[in-house]
């Protein structure tokens, strides 16, 4: 056996400058927009946020040290679980989106939305808070804090992001509930609900996957087109019907959000009477057509 085989090299930390250039602008434009909705609604507002950020909140309001300042430092012991758990890209890019965002809600305070409704604030606070951290999780890195023991969740066990941004802020907010008022809480689980459901559309609603199972006399004629159009393997399950006890070709694909509706085209064109079952996937492993996150 040749000794190359043999010898299997860590990945790059960069893949290319390109790449590196990307990474570091959503960065730099995810953390302003969190920085802007902190900065120009959550800190006005005196509503509470969950997760790294609304501890540091809670030390701003009890010391008034910068809350760039107290989550630089509540970051440092996580970024030891993201070298060890996740990798050294992850690592130093997560180290770059929180340096970023530091540098954000230090400097990225001069916006007035001028809302006064402060449901309205919620949501929109919500909408860009989930927003920028979706666009700093669509680089190698993160902005630290719950983004980390998020990805790291994701990763182990396939937990959803949004679920463990959701879940972690929640327990935070109900320990600091004391400094809070019913009603800012109450705001504040809007922000926290609509940031884990942006989060999710982000980050893994772009890259979504479906699961289909054909049930067709023109197996073989729509097999054929999905391979030529759609470009997109397909598996054949034979099977047998249960009341008919007649045999079956059944058809398997795996295709992307985009693809539905050129699949859907291909059956009704050879057989309007089909039987089709489309569903969502939660990570598909693949070099053409996988999900799984980049980290």
């Amino acid at each position: 056996m040749n000794e190359h085989i043999l010898t299997s090299k860590p990945k790059p930390l960069f893949e290319s400058p390109q790449q590196v250039l990307r990474d570091v602008i959503l960065l730099c434009i995810g953390s302003s927009i969190c920085a802007t909705a902190t900065n120009g609604i959550l800190i006005p507002q005196h509503f509470a946020t969950g997760g790294i950020t609304g501890i540091a909140l809670i030390l701003h309001k009890l010391s008034g040290l910068n809350v760039g300042l107290l989550y630089l430092l509540l970051n440092v012991p996580l970024f030891a679980l993201a070298w060890m758990a996740v990798g050294r890209r992850f690592f130093f890019f997560s180290i770059v989106g929180t340096t970023t965002l530091t540098l954000a809600l230090t400097f990225v305070n001069f916006i007035d939305f001028k809302v006064h409704d402060p449901i309205l604030n919620a949501l929109l606070a919500g909408l860009l808070l989930g927003g920028g951290a979706g666009l700093c999780l669509r680089t190698s890195g993160s902005q630290g804090g719950m983004d980390i023991l998020s990805v790291m969740l994701l990763k182990r066990f396939s937990i959803n992001i949004g679920t463990t941004i959701l879940t972690v802020n929640v327990i935070v907010l109900l320990i600091i509930s004391v400094y809070y008022s019913i009603e800012a809480l109450l705001h504040t689980m809007i922000v926290v609900y609509v940031t884990s459901k942006v989060v999710n559309i982000v980050v893994t609603g772009l890259s979504q996957r479906k699961s289909v199972f054909i049930i067709s006399s023109k197996w073989e004629e729509i097999m054929n087109e999905i391979l030529k159009d759609i470009r997109r393997g397909v598996t054949i399950i034979k099977g047998q019907g249960g009341y008919m006890r007649s045999r079956e070709h059944i058809l398997y694909a795996v295709i992307t959000f985009s693809e539905i509706g050129e699949l859907k085209r291909i059956v009704r064109k050879h057989d309007p009477a089909a039987f089709v079952v489309i569903s969502d996937t939660l990570e598909v492993m693949n070099y053409r057509i996988g999900n799984q996150p980049h980290w």
